[in-house]
Formats: C-alpha cells, structure tokens, sequence
C-alpha cells in the first residue's frame, strides 16, 4: 500500500491531477486515493506528502470554478 501511496503521489505531482483523476488512471476509487494520500503518504514519505497537499489543497481551492465549467458544458450539449 505504501508503495502505491508514493505512485499516486508522483503521478498527481506530475500531472497536477485530481483525486479524481488519479482514481480514474489508475483503476481505484476516490476513497482510496483519498486516504492513501492523506493518510499512508504521511507515514512513509514525508516530503513527497508536503508536496501532494500543496497540489490537493489548491484543488480543493479551486474545485467550486471546475464544478461551475463542468455544469456549463453539461447544459450546452442539451441546446
């Protein structure tokens, strides 16, 4: 588990993904992603955690404009 912790991490570094990007690519749910990178990360690798909170607390930040785009090109394919 802990080596998969440090792939979900270098994986969301280097894209600048999403947890739900991350579970998508890499076939696991959201939960999952979510608590290995919160959770199992911080117990193995420290300075790799730092650095994929940094990137998850940005999305957070930013996820009600996604949200927004999202529903935007949802309705626009109805017209």
């Amino acid at each position: 588990m802990e080596d998969r912790a440090c792939d979900l991490a270098a994986w969301i570094i280097e894209n600048h993904g999403t947890v739900r990007a991350a579970a998508g690519h890499f076939g696991i749910s959201k939960s999952t992603v979510h608590k290995d990178l919160t959770m199992r990360l911080k117990d193995c690798d420290r300075n790799l955690y730092r650095e994929v909170k940094a990137i998850l607390d940005r999305n957070k930040a930013e996820r009600h404009l996604r949200g927004g785009e999202a529903t935007r090109m949802k309705y626009k394919g109805r017209e």
